[in-house]
């Protein structure tokens, strides 16, 4: 289960704070100059050096040089805080220019700039979204991206299904390859020295009878990526499959079109 999810704080004070509602500013303590873009870039700067975990209202206040009950005059708690740190990181998305494109392309584009931002943020790769952040970040990244699977044929729906299954995959790729870097820094070895490392173990305790298409194909997939698993081979090769299968939709919705188009013309010829 994820450590963090999105929307868990006070729904109205979280919109509020991510759309800078006015009547959101408490009167409660002492200013000191602060800004609710001075905190969230505070937070965020932590969480990207060191984790989510590190992130407190305590760290947060001392990064920025004030106690912290002036914190809360601000934003209520921390989990109003990650709200407006991922809103954030969405607002400040590159957003390529892919119109007139084809839309395996468009679509393409979508899922490197999912990928950049959790390169930037792998905090990110870990938070829970299925509530997510209504802020303009989170609506400007949602226009931009439904563009890509727009005037496809595909209905409302499926275009938000294409979407959120494209994004999922992102993702989880993206915290593989962020499982994969902690894995070498804490153990100081790489892949490939690991696995050379235990490869005289493996090789007494593994019967190549009793698991023969186990140990062909995991030696075939060892040489080929030097690991058991190669982040960016999963996600060039992923993705690849995850377009695939949207074409499948897409050329079925096409097919579709064609057909009753022509239903309609035999229809009204003479």
């Amino acid at each position: 289960m994820p450590a963090e999810r999105t929307s868990s704080g006070d729904p109205t004070r979280t919109l509020q704070l991510l759309w800078r509602d006015s009547s959101s500013e408490s009167r409660r303590g002492p200013r000191r100059g602060l800004s609710i873009d001075a905190v969230v870039e505070a937070a965020t700067a932590i969480a990207d050096a060191e984790g989510l975990d590190a992130v407190t209202m305590r760290r947060v206040a001392k990064d920025l040089g004030v106690v912290p009950m002036t914190l809360y005059t601000y934003v209520p708690g921390k989990a109003e805080l990650l709200d407006l740190m991922l809103d954030s990181a969405y607002a400040r998305m590159h957003r390529t220019d892919t119109a007139g494109q084809p839309w395996r392309q468009r679509v393409t584009a979508i899922a490197e700039e999912n990928r950049a931002l959790f390169e930037r943020h792998p905090w990110a790769t870990a938070v829970c979204t299925v509530r997510p952040p209504l802020g303009p970040g989170q609506m400007s990244k949602y226009e931009h991206e439904l563009s890509a699977l727009d005037g496809l044929g595909l209905s409302d729906v499926e275009m938000d299904d294409c979407l959120t299954h494209l994004l999922t995959f992102v993702q989880a790729c993206a915290r593989a390859a962020a499982d994969s870097r902690a894995a070498q820094q804490d153990s100081a070895l790489n892949d490939q020295q690991w696995w050379e490392l235990n490869a005289p173990l493996l090789a007494r305790v593994l019967d190549e009878k009793a698991y023969p298409t186990a140990v062909r194909v995991g030696a075939a997939a060892g040489a080929a990526h030097n690991s058991a698993h190669d982040p960016a081979h999963a996600y060039s090769f992923g993705l690849q499959r995850v377009l695939d299968a949207l074409a499948a939709l897409i050329d079925r919705g096409a097919d579709t079109e064609t057909s009753t188009s022509a239903q309609r013309h035999d229809a009204i010829r003479p």
